[in-house]
């Protein structure tokens, strides 16, 4: 008798194992590939140490399970996992951080971006916001100490780790009101932007509709769609996340989101092969795939990679003061435009303030007339919730905040808040949302402003 218990709990283990490893094993590559790319893009373009990023933002189950092995003379990294699975980034001057699939290692380092501009020059002579010299003075009957608590009180405590805020601007009536940065960060450091890269995708589309390159409501004219009903999709479907076409935006499992950024070299040639699951216009979906297709909509309008590649520095980072901004691309070398730019928290803040002044910055205007309407006006099925490339509060989901805010919103709860009625910026970076409770930090500023 106890033989056969003997076997049958043999049996019943072998049987465990074999479901465990038949579930985790294609779950391996996304695992170790968001560990190597993430690690690689915070030594190499932020700047920041392996001990930082291995204790804040791969500090979860189980990317935490992955090591990680850094090879500065090269400037990539290799995450492994039970030495199974091995993935590898590597760092590219002007490009940023990309994970090694589809090519050689080598051909990928050779991806640089040359002959780039940063404008402006001597940011530190020039005034906020196009320039860093920031005004001593605040807005009439702002009190910058309560401010100041506000901000503080969005940062962990000594010894806490819940609300992982990394640092926090407010930009009041054009002027940089309050600023924090938690040790390790600072006002050069380079941030992810995960998500909110899709609002700066709405920045370039509106910068190619006012050159008159591109029209939101034409069909998108995709070569793999011309012979079937994917064929009506618009470029404002895309943009409005209600293509229609199939997508599973699941970030914490083997999703078509997980196989696009850590297994895929050709993000735009694979959210392209999407069948079409919804009549275009009808269904409201959160889409990461929608917006790497923009992205390939968007290099198409360039006759060489070269004129893509310089064209968000020279039309949007460059007159917006962005000067720390890197838009990382797929080993394809399209820009990923759901999820990877980085930029200070300072240069977010600029991005901020282009919406907020109807896309004009600085006096220059780089976004056509009504834009900023028109990616305010909410979509069908998004209950208020969502726009064209940005979150909305129409909905209501601020309670205490006003319903014109526009927002852009990333994964770890990085976010830009626009609120025009109040003349008002507020900027939040870190590595996790679950315990920001983002409306009442939003109604504590609002109630000390004078108006």
């Amino acid at each position: 008798m106890k033989i056969r218990i003997k076997s049958l709990l043999f049996w019943l283990l072998a049987i465990i194992l074999a479901v465990g490893i038949w579930y985790a094993w294609p779950r391996l590559p996304i695992i170790t590939g968001y560990a190597a790319k993430n690690m690689c893009s915070g030594i190499f373009l932020s700047e920041r140490t392996q001990e930082q990023i291995e204790q804040q933002e791969l500090n979860f189950f189980p990317i935490n399970l992955a090591r990680n092995v850094v090879d500065m003379e090269n400037r990539s990294v290799t995450s492994s996992l039970l030495g199974l699975v091995k993935r590898t980034a590597v760092y590219r001057e002007g490009l940023g951080s990309v994970l090694v699939i589809g090519c050689d290692e080598e051909t990928l380092k050779n991806q640089t971006l040359t002959n780039k501009t940063f404008l402006p020059e001597n940011p530190d002579t020039i005034p906020w916001p196009l320039g860093d010299r920031i005004a001593d003075t605040v807005p009439a009957g702002l009190d910058r100490e309560k401010l100041a608590e506000v901000v503080n009180g969005i940062f962990d405590r000594p010894g806490e780790d819940l609300k992982k805020t990394f640092s926090a601007i407010v930009v009041y009536k054009g002027q940089l009101v309050a600023e924090q940065y938690t040790e390790g960060v600072t006002e050069a450091t380079r941030l992810v932007s995960w998500s909110m890269a899709k609002s700066v995708t709405n920045a370039l589309v509106g910068i190619l509709v006012k050159e008159g390159k591109i029209k939101p409501d034409a069909p998108c004219g995709i070569p793999e769609w011309e012979n079937d009903e994917r064929s009506s999709v618009t470029l404002d479907h895309l943009m409005r996340m209600n293509s229609g076409l199939e997508w599973d935006e699941d970030y914490f499992d083997l999703s078509h989101v997980t196989k696009l950024l850590y297994m895929e070299p050709d993000m735009y040639a694979f959210a392209v092969e999407s069948p079409l699951a919804h009549e275009p216009g009808t269904h409201w979906y959160y889409s990461s795939g929608s917006t790497n297709i923009i992205c390939g909509l968007i290099r198409r309008t360039f006759d060489n990679d070269s004129d893509y590649h310089h064209f968000p520095r020279r039309a949007l980072f460059n007159p917006t003061g962005m000067r720390s901004a890197v838009f990382e691309t797929d080993p394809s070398g399209t820009f990923v435009g759901s999820s990877y730019i980085y930029a200070t928290t300072r240069d977010w803040a600029r991005f901020g303030l282009l919406y907020l002044n109807n896309g004009v910055f600085a006096g220059d205007t780089l976004l056509p007339e009504g834009w900023v309407e028109y990616t305010c006006r909410s979509t069908e099925g998004s209950g208020g919730q969502y726009g064209a490339l940005f979150w909305l509060n129409r909905s209501g989901e601020f309670t205490d905040v006003p319903e014109d805010m526009l927002f852009a919103d990333g994964f770890k709860g990085q976010r830009i808040f626009i609120l025009p009625s109040h003349d008002l910026v507020v900027v939040r970076m870190g590595y996790s949302s679950e315990t920001v409770d983002f409306n009442r930090f939003l109604a504590d500023i609002l109630a000390l402003l004078p108006d």
